[in-house]
């Protein structure tokens, strides 16, 4: 099938399934015209790509993993089970860097609230001081 085709298919642009040819996703034949000639698992080629994509794995992950991806899936292996072990290492690492994120900009949001409010209470008195 032609580009377009598989565009069709997928509901990936044509735009895009040419930047999976150049990250080394996908291989399509060329005619003799040149035009791009995909085999018929491209399309469950694709949904495996944005299956994985859509898991917050890089391109560069993912053609590490397309060896071990057969019909219907992917296959466990010593190799990809290390690759996403080290992906999912990754985004632990990443969670854990976004809780303490979040707790310092909440004692920050909890001091500055604290301070605002002394300044109220410093206002109120001395309004009514005055």
């Amino acid at each position: 099938m032609r580009i377009g085709e598989l565009s069709r298919r997928t509901g990936v642009s044509t735009r895009l399934l040419r930047y999976y040819e150049e990250q080394g996703l996908l291989q399509p034949e060329r005619d003799t015209n040149g035009y791009r000639r995909y085999h018929a698992d491209a399309a469950e080629r694709v949904a495996r790509i944005r299956e994985l994509l859509a898991a917050g794995l890089t391109t560069d992950v993912i053609r590490a993993l397309m060896p071990c991806a057969q019909s219907g899936g992917l296959v466990g292996c010593a190799h990809s089970d290390r690759l996403l072990g080290d992906q999912l290492a990754r985004v632990e690492d990443q969670m854990d860097e976004l809780r303490r994120k979040r707790e310092a900009l909440l004692e920050v949001t909890g001091a500055m609230e604290t301070r605002r409010l002394e300044d109220e209470a410093l206002a109120a008195a001395a309004l009514k001081s005055a």
